[in-house]
């Protein structure tokens, strides 16, 4: 059992990436960052300022990261903001500039040349803050950086995504206990919310303890995540998208084309909190003072699309870009044309009965002497 536990955390770490390059099924192409970047970008920018206080000005380097930072539009927005910031603050102050470090994680397979491809435009050191910019491979669920060395932190979509597939999932006779589905339902037995709330209280504890280590005292972490307003874990706001692409798989395994066996073993390592479930991990681990945590909603489908077909295709595509791989890796890329085509079809018409909204959690972390 240990060797396939190893195995699972193994296969996360290779398997689970976006999907890559600049065309039209890219996450680059398809991400909703957009509208997120601009209801949190006031948030990011009290942030940074926070940060000033005391000689923090008298920094000549300050090194910031962006973890599980993909390789769409995101991560430069998330430069940019900070840089502005930085600048804008060092001038009120008439303080000479500091350069800036920034550092973009994401799992090994990430796309990161598609990232690079973006990033000329920093590397403008004629005026403002001379900006530097290095690729970090590697999960956050571990150490990624020397001790006491970054002033600010953000993750935005990231901290949701497991280490594993929460243990537990199966009987003493190895039966799936979640049959038919891939994540958190209503026809889930409590022991699966129970393992799935128990992996992500156990990796975010320990993306907490990295991160303490990391940082410097008083550093601030922004992090944005999908989570949930209600107690229950398997309402809809909270696995709309896992529950429409379970049913197009079982779709899929009535018609013969998929192997009933593989739905049912198929558990996504993924977890969307509620606030108070982060809140109760941050008290409890210590490490970080929260400074603020709100939530707010986004609407699931493009709301000013107006065609059906387009709006339920656009969230297939979406949901492709951050689903594919881990799709392909268990049920083999021959399904994958026809399953998101069905995937639309079904979306077309769960959207057309009545809007959906999603919920996220925005926390804002600062380091704690201790």
């Amino acid at each position: 059992r240990e060797r396939e536990r190893e195995r699972e955390n193994m296969e996360v770490k290779e398997v689970l990436y976006m999907s890559r390059g600049e065309g039209e099924r890219s996450y680059a192409q398809n991400t909703f960052t957009q509208a997120v970047n601009s209801i949190t970008k006031p948030v990011l920018e009290n942030a940074v300022q926070s940060l000033f206080s005391d000689d923090f000005h008298l920094n000549k380097v300050l090194n910031a990261a962006d973890l599980g930072c993909a390789a769409g539009p995101n991560a430069l927005s998330v430069i940019s903001t900070v840089k502005e910031t930085v600048e804008k603050k060092y001038r009120e102050l008439n303080c000479p500039m500091p350069e800036l470090q920034v550092y973009l994680n994401d799992l090994p397979g990430n796309d990161f040349n598609s990232l690079f491809k973006g990033l000329s435009r920093f590397y403008d050191k004629s005026e403002g803050v001379s900006c530097f910019v290095m690729g970090v491979p590697g999960s956050f669920h571990g150490r990624l950086f020397p001790r006491n060395s970054l002033h600010f932190a953000h993750s935005s979509y990231s901290v949701h995504w497991l280490s594993q597939v929460p243990k537990g999932l199966t009987s003493r006779e190895g039966l799936p206990l979640n049959k038919g589905k891939m994540y958190i339902s209503k026809t889930s037995p409590p022991v699966v919310r129970e393992a799935y709330l128990a992996q992500f209280q156990e990796d975010f504890t320990l993306f907490l303890k990295c991160r303490y280590e990391e940082m410097v005292p008083n550093g601030r972490m922004v992090l944005i995540l999908h989570g949930r307003q209600s107690s229950d874990p398997s309402s809809k706001e909270s696995c709309y998208h896992w529950e429409l692409l379970a049913e197009a798989i079982a779709e899929m395994v009535s018609q013969g084309l998929v192997d009933e066996e593989k739905l049912d073993s198929f558990n996504v390592p993924y977890y969307t909190p509620s606030p108070e479930e982060v809140q109760d991990i941050v008290k409890r681990e210590g490490s970080f003072a929260i400074e603020q945590l709100e939530t707010f909603a986004l609407e699931v489908g493009d709301k000013k699309e107006k065609n059906m077909w387009a709006k339920g295709e656009k969230f297939a595509k979406n949901v492709r870009t951050f689903t594919e791989s881990m799709i392909s890796y268990q049920f083999g890329e021959e399904i994958l044309e026809n399953l998101y085509l069905k995937l639309t079809h079904i979306a077309v018409e769960d959207l057309a009965k009545e809007s959906t909204k999603t919920t996220s959690i925005i926390v804002v972390l600062s380091r704690n002497m201790r």
